[in-house]
């Protein structure tokens, strides 16, 4: 076989450059057979005897050896160690322009190669990309839908392309969404459905795109596809089921795209979602949550679901996942009870429905995922709600597991989330009961490190939180201010010329609250403050500077 190869790739170097068409063709056909018998030496004895550089010349699109040279170039190119040789030896060019060819065997052995050639190559991926080669291949795909070997060619085409992010334009600018959708609805096979599947996720990422999937009508064959394999018990139907309800909550991920299922909360897309809250399926409870999720990014919508009785579906989901502790789908309820909690005119409605006590019974999980949501859904509930905010905080249950949480280290979101309800309790009950279950909760510490947060918001709420504590109860929280330096944290913050204005400014209202203790009044003297803050007097705010005239008078009088 080897000695058969040898002579037909040194025929063929001689013939090529006669363009003796029939010799040719009779080594091409050699080749080829060595190749199905071993790829990986016939290959090899290619490169070997410098048979590549020929081929570009055999890729005229009038010759009748085209799609043989093609489909040698696709073999060859399933060997990692020959992909780098075929660029060098230039066939991506004439390979780009025979796409343009109306012969489907050309086209598809075209492909192929190509395909082969860039497999894993993101570089080249992109080459073919500014060479124009998305938009020739959304065109096959339309001319050709009837052949399916060349359809499956131009599906993993689009399946390799669209992971790069340059792509993603080109396709916007073709009809691809129309193209895939009429593929999709054509589609009985569940293999054929996931080859699609695995081009429209990439490409559903990007918003230009999701808006065109909605328009050209991919929802209802993705809610055709839940209704067919919502009971199945088959594992392609489990698959599938997953698969068209994730890529539901994809395409909702964009604001047109949902604003135009959303369709005033009136939407048959938006119902259908809806139902799949209370379904028996995990898969569609979890997409039903963080779809409700995703519609509720703007306050008409959220206002709008929580007049619909929409929390009451997610309370009674998440009800039955305390015992079943799904954690994905108790992440995904919270997450749509956090979003519709924000605009104001939810909040004590929510609270009535008993959003919290049904929040509460997930305080013992040990999941950080589900702990970040638990906090930042209390945290939302309780903004300007006072009586709320009361009732929690005297909870002395959550203070305990907030402090606990405040010292996550290895979780910083939820580290974060504790303090900034800790800190929120306080701020929006402004109740001395809260101040002293978090004194005896031994909260006071974690307030202190979050003024010295590099997030100025953080540190904000946690000076605010502090100032209502010193003003409560000083003489409850004087010894756990003592042991967690707080005079020293304060000095630093209106030293440093960094620090935000308004820091300085709640920094200093701090100052003069504690100076009613005498262990903390002997610190802030100790430290000279009163340098520091006659600095502060000509500082560009104004707000700064009265009040650093306010706490100078203060200190002086007091020293």
């Amino acid at each position: 076989m080897a000695d058969h190869l040898s002579d037909a790739l040194k025929k063929l170097k001689l013939a090529s450059a006669d363009s003796a068409t029939d010799s040719v063709e009779s080594c091409l056909d050699c080749l080829l057979k060595a190749l199905a018998h071993n790829n990986a030496d016939a290959s090899e004895k290619v490169q070997e005897m410098g048979v590549l550089p020929l081929l570009p010349t055999l890729l005229a699109p009038q010759s009748s050896c085209t799609p043989k040279v093609a489909n040698i170039i696709a073999e060859v190119a399933k060997n990692e160690f020959m992909r780098s040789p075929c660029v060098e030896a230039g066939l991506i060019p004439p390979l780009v322009q025979l796409l343009h060819s109306k012969d489907q065997e050309v086209l598809l052995q075209t492909g192929r190669a190509l395909g082969n050639i860039c497999y894993d190559s993101h570089s080249l991926q992109a080459q073919l990309i500014n060479m124009g080669v998305i938009p020739t291949l959304v065109k096959l795909l339309g001319l050709h839908s009837d052949n399916t070997a060349l359809t499956e060619m131009c599906l993993i085409a689009f399946g390799n392309l669209a992971e790069l992010e340059s792509s993603k334009e080109q396709f916007a600018s073709t009809n691809i969404a129309e193209e895939l959708v009429r593929l999709f609805r054509k589609q009985a096979e569940h293999e054929k459905k996931e080859m699609i599947f695995e081009v429209l996720a990439p490409l559903a990422e990007n918003d230009v795109i999701k808006l065109q999937l909605v328009e050209a009508g991919l929802v209802e064959c993705l809610l055709d596809v839940v209704t067919h394999t919502v009971d199945g018990e088959r594992d392609e139907d489990v698959a599938q089921l997953k698969t068209a309800s994730d890529l539901m909550v994809l395409l909702l991920l964009g604001d047109e795209s949902m604003q135009k299922l959303f369709e005033a909360g009136k939407g048959s897309v938006f119902e259908r979602v809806l139902s799949w809250v209370p379904s028996h399926n995990h898969q569609l409870q979890l997409a039903g949550a963080l779809a409700i999720a995703n519609f509720a990014r703007n306050d008409g919508n959220c206002i709008h679901m929580v007049e619909s009785g929409i929390v009451q579906k997610l309370l009674e989901l998440l009800d039955r996942h305390v015992e079943e502790g799904n954690v994905t789908v108790q992440h995904a309820a919270l997450s749509a009870l956090r979003n519709l909690a924000i605009p104001v005119v939810n909040k004590a409605k929510m609270l009535s429905a008993g959003v919290s006590d049904t929040v509460l019974k997930f305080l013992p999980s040990e999941m950080p995922p589900v702990q970040f949501k638990l906090l930042g859904t209390l945290r939302m509930l309780i903004d300007t709600q006072a009586d709320a905010a009361d009732q929690l905080g005297t909870n002395a249950k959550l203070v305990e597991r907030l402090v606990e949480w405040c010292e996550a280290k290895d979780h910083a979101g939820v580290m974060g989330e504790s303090n900034r309800l800790l800190s929120a309790l306080i701020r929006h009950s402004k109740s001395k009961d809260v101040v002293k279950t978090v004194i005896q909760g031994a909260g006071v510490k974690h307030l202190v490190v979050m003024a010295t947060s590099e997030h100025m918001i953080m540190q904000n709420e946690a000076l605010v939180a502090l100032g209502l504590i010193a003003g409560l109860d000083l003489v409850e929280a004087e010894k756990d201010f003592v042991g967690a330096g707080l005079v020293q944290v304060l000095h630093k913050l209106l030293s440093d010329e960094r620090t935000a204005p308004e820091i300085k400014y709640n920094s200093m209202i701090l100052i003069c609250a504690v100076m009613g203790s005498e262990p903390l009044h002997k610190e802030v003297q100790g430290l000279a403050f009163i340098d520091v803050v006659s600095k502060l007097r000509s500082h560009e705010n104004k707000t700064v500077s009265h009040q650093a005239s306010l706490t100078e008078q203060r200190l002086t009088a007091q020293s």
